[in-house]
């Protein structure tokens, strides 16, 4: 494993961004079906029909959970499709919206929102803040989800036992029609979107050299919770990698020319942030070939998020998004920041926080996360398997190598 010293300018930068997106975080809850494209790697292959979609995650994949159970998100999220706050840290859908789109599924409940949900083709076990491993922290501290992995799998057992005994008990048709079928688990696909906040708490927590010897701990957590979904009978499996955690819009607001030399790579994301979530990146690829081998009858696909939206992020001008740097919701000018949704004073007026007059031109939504705009264009581009390990489109993800 090739090493990366971190100067103290960097350690500095790295300590002011862990401040802001747990701050991010808090303030969050407080205030495509189809038609298999031609050009896909996989074209030639039938279509996978899957009856449901089973997601483990953190903000970037929370259909409702953290907000059921804390906080309500406030207006202007979810102002671009839903029209009204959905749950979702964005103006709109997340890459798991327009991934149920491609599979003509339902937009998934979240298992913790108990308004309304429908569980019939899934549930989603993302919690905003979430990490693989466990921190042991508050979420009234610092934001971080008290809904790790771990406890998102058991969530999933109890869910399953619970309802496949309320539908084998059912008598009438209207007491099912809202639950899983027992035999569409098997059949389900199982997507993991999750481990951008286990770097963020290994930047805050531990040394450089400590955090490098921590994450094969961190990936291999991971893979106990894809090997016990498996025992328990799923079979297909959509794993997207971290993104470039260097590349938030609320992280390059704090640089200001000129950056120390080495810094920032060419397209002027913070360097040693990227090269975490790389070496993060390529144990967990080195860990899904590794259980291809051990678990024969799974179809296991390594979907490489972080280079499509690197794409994204560095092509940015000639896509007809704004540069990274240009934040839709909220205000952050200088090192005053008042947040997304929210009412804050600055130079001792007050101020709404609102969002951009048009979100569709911006990639990050409330420096954080990403638009709509942003997260569909992601979703395209990953779904046809041009950035999948093997290359199978999202619609053939039950066919193994």
């Amino acid at each position: 494993m090739s090493t990366y010293m971190f100067s103290a300018v960097e350690k500095m930068e790295m300590e002011r961004f862990l401040v802001v997106s747990i701050l991010v975080a808090c303030v969050l809850v407080i205030s495509v079906g189809g038609e298999e494209d031609a050009s896909s790697p996989s074209a030639s292959v039938s279509a996978c029909e899957f009856p449901a979609i089973y997601n483990f995650g953190d903000s970037n994949s929370d259909t409702g959970g953290i907000s059921a159970a804390f906080y309500a998100m406030a207006s202007p999220y979810g102002e671009t499709f839903f029209h009204r706050p959905a749950g979702r840290a964005s103006d709109g859908r997340l890459i798991i919206d327009f991934i149920a789109e491609k599979l003509g599924l339902p937009y998934l409940s979240s298992y913790l929102d108990s308004i309304r949900s429908n569980f019939r083709h899934g549930a989603n076990f993302a919690s905003g803040g979430a990490t693989i491993r466990r921190q042991n922290e508050s979420w009234f501290e610092n934001g971080v989800s008290p809904f790790p992995l771990e406890i998102q799998f058991v969530q999933y057992d109890q869910f399953k036992a619970r309802t496949t005994t309320f539908y084998n008990q059912a008598k009438e048709l209207s007491d099912i029609q809202d639950l899983p079928r027992a035999e569409d688990f098997s059949k389900a696909l199982y997507t993991f979107d999750i481990g951008q906040n286990d770097l963020a708490a290994g930047f805050r927590k531990m040394s450089t050299e400590q955090f490098l010897a921590e994450i094969p701990d961190i990936v291999n957590q991971l893979a106990t919770a894809i090997r016990s979904l498996y025992d328990r009978g799923a079979r297909a499996f959509w794993i997207h990698n971290t993104g470039p955690i260097g590349c938030l819009g609320v992280t390059l607001h704090y640089i200001h020319d000129p950056s120390p030399p080495g810094y920032l790579d060419r397209h002027g994301c913070v360097k040693f942030q990227n090269h975490m979530a790389r070496q993060f990146n390529r144990l967990l690829k080195q860990k899904v070939i590794q259980l291809r081998k051990e678990l024969p009858l799974s179809a296991i696909t390594y979907v490489n998020v972080f280079a499509a939206k690197y794409k994204l992020i560095s092509n940015a001008k000639k896509l007809g998004f704004f540069d990274k740097t240009k934040i839709c919701c909220g205000y952050h000018e200088d090192y005053d920041h008042v947040w997304c949704g929210n009412k804050g004073k600055v130079n001792g007026s007050e101020i709404y926080a609102g969002s951009c007059k048009d979100p569709s031109l911006y990639i990050s939504w409330d420096g954080v996360h990403y638009t709509e705009a942003a997260n569909h264009w992601i979703a395209n581009q990953i779904a046809t398997g041009s950035f999948s390990d093997p290359p199978v489109s999202i619609t053939n993800a039950c066919h193994r190598p």
